[in-house]
């Protein structure tokens, strides 16, 4: 009993010490806290647009990419691509911006930006072409949203194909901190169609200049209107700091009516019009704004800079969706005889009280909650993918498909495996001459179905389509709606199918036309499609190395790559784009770049480059890759003859790039994994192009014991089952069960992470053995009590000691099921079994090999019943 006490002595003490090697989870979330607020300057991504679940609705946050002026008065401009081809409205606006950080923001509809770059100095224009204002914010300005069935017609024919937000940044010393600004708006559309469309009528001056001191003074427009009836319902004003009121009018056969009249040093927001009227071809629009030049040395003029002033009048209208224009302007100094009639409330300064002031400041922390919860939901997502701590295994039951050779994989929306496949055709060096044009149309297209829909449990083939169609097919991919977007390498082109149609709906590059311009592809390898705004992405490919970029319905959109430097190819080359992975969420494009045996990662939207991911592991290539989940899933190729580096399937965080786990079939190796598919739930399927297979993984949870894993501490959970499955594999001595005691201890205390793990097995092993010890001597006690010293002759004398007792041979063995029966209202029922009476795993008394015999360790027993 001395060395038992002492050796749960020691145990105690291991477990405290170990203890102090983990971290609370208090002390976790603390850690998780300081890592988001270091990086809450950041911006995370592009913004991408969110549908609606309830309707077809959804919204679009336009923002800064995280930028840093470095002088005063910096105009910024971004371009975001309108997510719809066909018409859409826009309906409502949320401003994104603080104005101790943004002196005001501007957004236009357009064609074409003047640049293709993440963003850019608007001096060099903000569209290439006619632009219109569909937004304005300044000073705080709260949202602005459409009345009903009123919206900003954007995509289709006549629709803006842009959006391009220009943000202006007055004072730097707002960026003494240097943290990058996020500014910027969101808008919600809708592709419902609206009756009545929206436009801004802007009335500015150009030419106003204020003397120095000067106590008041007047800058007038005004323009004829002759435009279809339009009906204004919000206006906005803008001046900076010597502002005083803006004002605007209709003039109707000399009658002067309010539009609207405010402070400019309130919030800059859209306000409702004060009369409700329209304005008709032969009315006149009107605007003065009141200046004071009080407080300057010189003369201030009409300019750019906050130094400068502005007299801007915004009418926000509606009209009919037949006649609608959505931008009008104008910019004529008013005749002072017209002027000579304007209301007198016109020059009556609006009072603001000091706190409402919005003058300009400095940059505050405060407003870096905002850029926190941006920060944190791609944090939260990559715990979710931490925690997942699962293995990938070969699904053995899985029976497979009988196939050509495995070119695409992909999952459908109903989670089928679809294959596409090669059937009787093989790509050899025999296939294409030096200028890559296919030299084996003789044969013909490929007679049997190439595309196979499999159900992802049975394997059965659930459909089959493309007969006839295809000459070498190779990549594949499924977009949100459930069509088919494929390639062929001998046709040089890319397919839409589905519809239930037989024949292609979009047919991309011309038929046996290898080439390089927009028209035309070379070998192109892969699609993706863009599930939020539908573009078309093309990796192309063999002969080419670029990325294309198309619209929806194939409208060539842009391109990016060039062919790789031999020695240390740089970001944006390409060695055969072989695949391609779109992550949705954060709007970024991710290419297999194959001979260079790395992934390189795009922003989808721009062509801009992200971030490369290699590995060691990796070896000489990288044949494809897909994400689901926040985990990018990826296959190598098959090594050099001097290589070792195993072909294997990866798990790397998307977010940090890292290895997460690697993966192999058991059955057989891998040859040539082609292609890969995954699933939110884990499943991976792997493409073998020389197996002419298709590999199944399903996540299995890793080895030794189920582990959950709560604010960054692992829990190991050990079942009851588990403790009953234990067993001792011998009856060593007692110094002998000592010293290997000690070494299982120091094997399991070596690794950090394994302390937790080994005091709860240790534990959990000697509480029950402490407990049966207990047992066998209250019993032996009770024996004695009750039989006297007839229990000594009647004990075998090569029982074992104490062990010997515990298996029960002879009359004097211990019968679990009989001794808890024994006690009042306990049943016997489940313990039979665990009685050591004639049981089939003992062997007889005269066998000396008793190291050979096992026994299984007893549930811990409840507390017996009182018999009182």
């Amino acid at each position: 009993m001395a060395s038992l006490i002492s050796s749960l002595v020691v145990l105690l003490l291991i477990f405290q010490n170990s203890c102090y090697g983990f971290r609370s989870p208090l002390s976790v979330f603390k850690r998780y806290q300081e890592s988001t607020e270091s990086l809450s300057n950041d911006c995370m991504g592009t913004a991408r647009p969110v549908k609606s679940p309830e309707s077809s609705d959804y919204t679009l946050d336009i923002r800064m990419p995280g930028v840093t002026p470095a002088e005063s008065d910096t105009y910024l401009c971004k371009s975001y691509r309108v997510p719809v081809d066909d018409e859409a409205f826009v309906v409502d606006f949320r401003p994104h911006a603080n104005m101790n950080t943004a002196h005001h923001m501007l957004l236009f509809g357009c064609n074409m930006p003047s640049s293709t770059e993440d963003y850019w100095d608007c001096s060099a224009g903000t569209c290439t072409d006619k632009s219109s204002i569909m937004y304005a914010w300044a000073k705080n300005a709260p949202p602005t949203k459409l009345p009903k069935g009123v919206g900003f017609r954007v995509g289709g024919r006549s629709g803006s194909k842009y959006f391009v937000l220009q943000v202006h940044y007055g004072d730097v010393k707002a960026f003494q901190d240097k943290h990058k600004d996020c500014s910027g708006v969101t808008v919600r559309i809708t592709q419902e169609k609206q009756p009545l469309i929206a436009g801004i009528y802007l009335l500015m001056s150009v030419d106003t200049v204020i003397p120095p001191g000067e106590n008041e003074v007047n800058s007038d427009i005004a323009c004829a209107y002759n435009k279809h009836t339009m009906y204004p319902f919000a206006y906005r004003v803008h001046t900076h700091q010597l502002g005083q009121v803006v004002s605007g009018f209709r003039i109707r056969h000399g009658k002067w009516t309010l539009i609207g009249r405010q402070s400019p040093q309130l919030p800059q927001a859209f306000y409702s019009v004060e009369n409700s009227m329209d304005i008709s071809p032969g009315d006149i629009l009107a605007a003065r704004c009141v200046f004071t030049g009080k407080g300057r040395t010189t003369a201030t003029y009409i300019g750019g800079t906050a130094h400068d002033e502005m007299c801007n009048l915004y009418i926000l209208y509606y009209m009919d969706a037949a006649y609608a224009s959505s931008y009008m302007t104008c910019v004529r100094t008013g005749e002072p005889q017209l002027f000579q009639d304007i209301p007198e409330i016109a020059n009556i300064p609006i009072h603001v009280s000091p706190d409402m002031i919005m003058s300009h400041g400095h940059h505050h922390k405060e407003s870096a909650p905002e850029k926190n919860t941006a920060l944190q939901q791609p944090k939260r997502e990559e715990e979710e993918v931490l925690d997942q701590d699962f293995h990938l295994e070969e699904d053995t039951d899985w029976p497979g498909v009988k196939v050509g050779q495995v070119s695409g994989l992909a999952l459908d929306p109903m989670n089928n495996i679809v294959i596409f496949h090669r059937g009787d055709h093989v790509w050899d060096e025999n296939s294409f001459d030096r200028n890559f044009v296919y030299q084996q149309r003789g044969i013909g297209p490929i007679q049997e179905s190439t595309i196979l829909v499999v159900d992802p449990n049975s394997s059965k083939v659930i459909k089959s389509i493309g007969q006839n169609l295809f000459y070498l097919p190779h990549g594949l991919t499924i977009d949100k709606d459930g069509s088919y977007w494929v390639t062929d390498v001998a046709l040089h082109q890319v397919f839409k199918l589905g519809g239930g149609k037989e024949q292609p709906l979009l047919v991309l590059g011309k038929k046996f036309q290898p080439g390089s311009d927009q028209k035309h592809f070379c070998q192109p390898t892969d699609v993706a499609v863009d599930p939020i705004t539908g573009n078309i992405f093309v990796s192309d490919g063999y002969c080419n190395s670029r990325i294309m970029q198309f619209s929806p319905n194939g409208m060539f959109i842009m391109q990016w790559g060039e062919a790789s430097s031999k020695n240390m190819p740089r970001p944006g080359q390409f060695n055969i784009p072989h695949s391609l992975a779109i992550v949705p969420e954060q709007a970024i494009l991710c290419v297999a770049d194959r001979e260079n045996g790395r992934i390189q990662c795009f922003q989808s939207e721009t062509g801009k480059f992200v971030k490369e991911i290699k590995h060691q592991e990796f070896g000489r290539e990288i044949f494809a890759v897909s994400y689901a989940g926040g985990v990018l899933y990826a296959v190598n190729g098959k090594p050099l003859y001097w290589d070792s580096t195993p072909v294997q399937g990866f798990m790397l965080n998307f977010s940090s790039g890292e290895i997460l786990d690697t993966f192999v079939p058991v059955r057989k190796s891998f040859e040539m994994p082609h292609d890969i598919a995954a699933s939110e739930n884990g499943t991976v399927f792997v493409g073998d192009a020389h197996a002419n297979t298709v590999w199944k993984f399903t996540p299995s949870e890793r080895a030794e014991h189920r582990s959950v894993k709560k604010a960054g501490i692992e829990v190991e959970e050990i079942t009851e089952t588990e403790i009953l499955e234990t067993r001792l594999r011998s009856r060593p001595s007692k110094n002998e069960t000592f010293q290997q005691l000690k070494q299982e201890k120091h094997s399991v205390v070596q690794p950090a992470s394994a302390g937790v793990s080994f005091v709860l097995i240790i534990t959990l092993l000697i509480i029950p053995i402490v407990v049966l010890v207990a047992i066998a001597i209250f019993i032996r006690w009770r024996k004695v009590r009750m039989y006297g010293g007839e229990l000594e002759h009647k004990s075998e004398p090569n029982s074992g000691g104490i062990l010997g007792k515990l298996r029960g041979k002879g009359s004097g063995g211990l019968n679990l099921g009989t001794f808890f029966a024994s006690h009042k209202g306990y049943s016997r029922k489940g313990f039979d079994r665990l009685s050591t009476e004639g049981s089939d795993q003992e062997k007889d008394d005269d066998d000396a090999s008793d190291s050979e015999e096992e026994y299984s360790a007893p549930p811990i027993p409840p507390a017996p019943i009182s018999s009182s």
